[in-house]
């Protein structure tokens, strides 16, 4: 459970503003607030299973919009090409090398 919230965690670091409004809040009191779907349901006066759909769907909308857009990989993938890059400095790599790590994250871009 708690690798599923830190991956939606990250997954709203990115795309919290496609949610509905309405995704939104339950999410936010879900995960943030650490609230639970009964909790949710009578603060609302909807069905547990209103707001359990309503996660759901939140969560499923987050993977999709991560699929088309790869924003949370693009993001590891420039730091692991970042720290390797301030690792090379450190260790005083050839300028070639470290240019072909510049050349790596310029590419993450296009």
């Amino acid at each position: 459970m708690l690798e599923k919230t830190l991956r939606v965690n990250q997954l709203i670091g990115y795309y919290w503003d496609l949610l509905t409004a309405h995704q939104q809040e339950l999410v936010q009191l879900y995960y943030a607030d650490d609230l639970s779907l009964a909790e949710i349901a009578e603060q609302y006066e909807i069905s547990r299973q209103a707001v359990h759909r309503t996660v759901k769907q939140a969560e499923a909308s987050l993977e999709e919009y991560e699929a088309k857009l790869g924003l949370l990989v693009k993001a590891k993938e420039r730091r692991e090409l970042l720290d390797q890059l301030a690792s090379g400095i450190h260790t005083r790599q050839s300028a070639q090398e470290l240019l072909l790590l510049v050349d790596e994250l310029k590419e993450l871009d296009d």
